[in-house]
């Protein structure tokens, strides 16, 4: 995420917090190279002065001249202050978080209406919130497609709604796009669902009369929410199509697609404070669950290359099967002991977790670096083999792996497309795995995945650092 603006900050962090007397020189080396990264990150100009004449009267100021350790209080002053130019502070002291969900003040069903450009990913952002408002606020969800331009839009959507485990309202090409709304806010009303989803058509450029169509559809709608769809790796041009879309819409919120990209990172520091509208959720990753509610403070602070560990801990939360550990748990203390499906099915929980390379964009930056995205598609393809090698295996070689032998060991090499020394190494390290939850007796899923950092072909590969949890 906006990783050429992270290595140039997190760079300056590092410089930063070792120094022992802060002045108006070292302040005005630094906001220069604060500035360039702005600019190169495609931050728009009007954001990167505000935002260092902030920086900078705070800088000179009490707060950091008298502060024991400056250099870490200036950095606190940049976090801050990234943090206020991505969204609200909800305190005048500061000391609370800004996070900005979504609006369900509605006579059901509350209506969200989905506007953007072209290509940002509204249609699988779509499905994305509706999963999201199925999780986490225990909403039903009715989904429904406008876009009666581009092929194949509707199935589209029809597709990943399915995933998302939301419903969908049938619509047609043929078909007027207000016609389509009112029909399926009638449907909603009549089925109760707490939440209509309107999918729009996308805009390759601003179009008067796309626009046209789009106002007249938040008439007949009378939407609670109106989200702006935006790419963060478009920079400026997000800006310009964000004021675009609120100058014909009242927009109530952004959402951010593709943070996970290579992307500048300009899109994310500039559209809340050009446009006026929060951001309320950020895309950080193509799975169906992977988008998260913005936190500006987080979001700093990954920008910042200091990592999300509250970010890193729910997501493993979220992905931890807690019925399944008990049950390990309770099968291990009971002398059950630890075998080959057991162990399979911690390989497929680190799946669920998100993948790795989206657990390392959470750590900090030198805990990261030590791990290249060579290292984590390595590892996640090593955890795949693994998967596959002892789905090859008989339920009888699971429960007993002792009975593995040279024979046995060849039928499942070949079964799984792998040499007989891989059929070896996970026989090792299963023995690994098999002596620490012996040695835990039933100390449950989070002490056992506490390791598995540490073990080679695990989160250990490739110089992958021990993840923290």
């Amino acid at each position: 995420m906006a990783s050429a603006l992270t290595d140039k900050l997190s760079r300056l962090v590092k410089t930063l917090s070792g120094q022992a007397r802060i002045t108006e020189s070292n302040v005005q080396d630094m906001l220069r190279e604060v500035r360039m990264a702005l600019l190169e990150a495609d931050v728009a100009l009007p954001v990167v002065r505000d935002f260092i004449a902030r920086v900078k009267d705070k800088a000179l100021g009490q707060e950091v001249v008298g502060s024991l350790k400056p250099g870490q209080a200036l950095v606190g002053v940049v976090q801050r202050e990234l943090t206020a130019t991505m969204g609200d502070l909800s305190s005048p002291d500061g000391m609370q978080r800004y996070v900005a969900d979504i609006n369900l003040a509605a006579q059901p069903p509350a209506v969200i209406l989905m506007a953007g450009l072209q290509g940002a990913g509204k249609t699988t952002t779509t499905a994305k919130l509706a999963k999201h408002l199925i999780t986490k606020r225990k909403k039903k969800v009715l989904t429904v497609s406008g876009d009666v331009y581009r092929p194949a839009a509707i199935e589209q959507l029809k597709t990943v709604t399915a995933q998302a485990g939301a419903e969908w309202f049938p619509s047609s090409p043929d078909q007027k796009p207000v016609d389509i709304a009112r029909a399926a806010l009638d449907y909603a009303r009549k089925h109760y669902f707490d939440v209509l989803l309107v999918d729009t058509a996308g805009r390759l450029a601003i179009d008067e009369a796309l626009m046209l169509e789009i106002k007249q559809l938040h008439a007949a709608l009378n939407p609670v929410e109106t989200l702006f769809v935006v790419d963060a790796m478009q920079g400026q041009d997000a800006i310009n199509t964000a004021n675009a879309f609120k100058d014909a819409l009242p927009l109530t919120g952004i959402i951010l697609t593709k943070t996970d990209g290579d992307s500048r990172g300009g899109a994310a520091l500039s559209v809340k404070q050009i446009t006026g509208v929060p951001i309320k959720f950020a895309g950080v990753s193509e799975k169906i669950d992977g988008l998260e509610v913005f936190d500006a403070e987080r979001f700093a602070t990954r920008i910042l290359g200091m990592g999300d560990i509250v970010a890193l801990v729910e997501q493993v939360t979220a992905g931890v099967d807690m019925e399944a550990a008990q049950k390990m748990a309770a099968k291990i203390k009971s002398g059950g002991g630890f075998d080959l499906s057991d162990f399979l099915a911690q390989l497929q929980q680190m799946k669920q977790m998100g993948g790795l390379s989206s657990m390392l964009d959470k750590l900090p930056t030198q805990m990261a670096a030590k791990a290249t995205e060579a290292d984590m598609q390595r590892a996640e393809k090593d955890i795949k083999r693994k998967e596959g090698i002892i789905q090859s295996m008989t339920p009888k070689e699971r429960r007993h792996p002792d009975l593995i032998k040279a024979t046995r060991k060849r039928r499942i090499a070949a079964g799984a497309g792998v040499q007989v020394q891989e059929v070896n190494r996970l026989l090792k390290e299963f023995e690994q795995m098999q002596g620490m939850m012996k040695k835990m007796k039933g100390g449950g899923m989070m002490k056992m995945m506490k390791q598995l950092g540490g073990m080679k072909g695990m989160g250990g590969m490739g110089g992958m650092p021990k993840l923290p949890f």
